[in-house]
């Protein structure tokens, strides 16, 4: 037997054995009924206990998954990153879950009907999380699906392999299998997982294979959210803080390498003002990484092929005449870079179009950069491409402030800094077009994984009949119709 015929029988029996585990999710799901709040908060307040349990195991597998990965970043991303969204729900959850009022249509509310939302679980959600933040981007929609009163089904990135050995541990012995259980595998498995009938899925990914995710999830019309990315352009105004914005979009940037969704993609600025920034990013970067090679704090690219992608898209620059600088501030030998698995921030000033640098979600340390006369050439050029996940726009002009917000279209802004809007649990976070459709994070996402069922309670009084609307018709018919149809 080949190792495609392997792995395609792999998938099969995974497949099934996934099959199996949500038929006996939904009836556990039906046989429970109502989903109290206590029964909620104490889902998650296990998975708060099973993350604090296993974070040196998890910040030890991030390492070794990505060869070089900060024990400061893996814990304040992907450990604190799972943790706030659960402690976030368990605060805010018993407020979340109260129906919902909504005002009764004339004379209904005089002679005493009622309307009102109840948010109801939908079942079983299935996650499909990647491999950038495995753990933050599994425990936080996950938080919301148990708030929402769900079970769940994951399946990790097979890019974190370690990670996902130890996420398969510790879950297992947070939930019993009905509530919550995890599938590991590779595209085989993913693709068997999409398969599956859930009542909503999430997946964090490229654009490409959320493509490929929604076409799976119409064939059982699954509802989908879409956490996709794309490029976030920057747009710098000639009011902005130039030291402050500079320092905050290499922070931003160099975090994880570059390998985040909302990174900064690529970057507008005055066209006067290129040089000092260039000057002002290498100035940054050297202050925050003296040394790459072995630097602890310095993350490596998550394997060789990504690697080679993003070597390939400097070399296409370079090769068509683009300014490219590199940034090694040790002057460390290139060779060594590459059995690493890190590269340099590298810039890419005024690229041509239609090069990967422009045209491909970058996903690496490597920042475009584009001048403009005037701002409206950048926000013209933003508004020509596909919708991106972020925004950011620095600047104190409010005028030119409130022309970005209303003239560009993106999944979430940041006003004055990078990445921070990801953060807040009170702001819903998701993508609009080729960047993603729907949004969770706190109630937003309890919202989202729950259905929103519309209650009708009736008076006592025979409003049928008194309305004239019960055969046969009469002066009662005629003066609720002519109510109804005023112009």
């Amino acid at each position: 037997m080949s190792v495609h015929e392997v792995a395609i029988e792999k998938a099969l029996v995974n497949g099934a054995a996934m099959r199996q585990v949500l038929v006996k999710q939904r009836e556990a799901a039906l046989n429970e009924g109502r989903v109290s709040a206590d029964v909620r908060i104490d889902r998650l307040q296990r998975g708060l206990a099973c993350v604090s349990k296993y974070q040196q195991q998890f910040v030890e597998a991030l390492n070794t998954d990505f060869g070089c990965r900060p024990r400061e970043l893996s814990l304040l991303a992907d450990v604190a990153g799972s943790v706030m969204p659960m402690r976030h729900a368990i605060k805010h959850l018993r407020r979340w879950m109260k129906p919902q009022r909504r005002k009764t249509i004339y004379p209904l509310n005089l002679l005493g009907g009622r309307c009102q939302i109840e948010y109801q679980p939908l079942g079983v959600v299935g996650i499909i999380s990647p491999w950038n933040y495995p753990l933050h981007l599994t425990f936080s929609p996950l938080a919301d699906v148990l708030a929402a009163g769900n079970r769940a089904l994951i399946k990790p990135s097979e890019l974190t392999p370690s990670v996902s050995e130890v996420m398969v541990s510790c879950l297992r012995e947070a939930f019993d299998t009905h509530e919550v259980d995890i599938f590991t595998g590779g595209s085989g498995v993913a693709s068997a997982f999409c398969d599956l009938p859930f009542d909503h899925l999430v997946f964090t990914g490229s654009t490409s294979v959320g493509r490929q995710v929604m076409t799976a999830a119409a064939k059982n019309l699954v509802p989908v959210t879409l956490e996709l990315g794309g490029k976030s352009p920057v747009l710098i105004g000639r009011s902005a803080n130039m030291p402050q914005a500079i320092e905050r979009i290499v922070l931003g940037k160099m975090m994880n390498s570059g390998q985040t969704c909302i990174a900064p993609d690529y970057l507008w600025l005055p066209e006067e003002a290129l040089e000092s920034v260039i000057v002002a990013l290498k100035d940054n970067f050297e202050s925050m990484y003296p040394s790459i090679i072995d630097n602890p704090e310095y993350t490596s690219v998550i394997n060789a092929r990504h690697l080679q992608r993003l070597q390939g898209v400097v070399a296409e620059a370079r090769q068509a005449g683009a300014r490219v600088i590199e940034m090694n501030p040790a002057q460390e030998v290139m060779e060594l870079f590459l059995e690493a698995r890190k590269m340099p921030l590298t810039l890419i000033v005024n690229p041509a179009e239609g090069s990967h640098a422009l045209e491909g979600e970058i996903f690496g340390p490597i920042l475009p950069i584009k001048t403009y006369k005037n701002i409206n050439e950048a926000i013209d050029y933003v508004n020509h491409k596909p919708r991106p996940l972020a925004l950011y726009y620095f600047g104190h002009d409010q005028f030119e402030e409130r022309m970005v917000l209303d003239t560009t279209c993106s999944g979430s802004v940041c006003v004055n800094d990078v990445v921070m809007q990801v953060m807040q649990e009170n702001l819903p976070f998701g993508g609009v077009g080729p960047s993603g459709m729907g949004a969770y994070h706190g109630e937003d996402g309890f919202k989202a994984f729950s259905h929103a069922k519309s209650v009708y309670r009736q008076s006592r009084f025979d409003v049928a009949r008194l309305a004239g609307l019960i055969p046969p018709y009469g002066k009662s018919t005629e003066r609720t119709i002519r109510q109804n149809i005023k112009f």
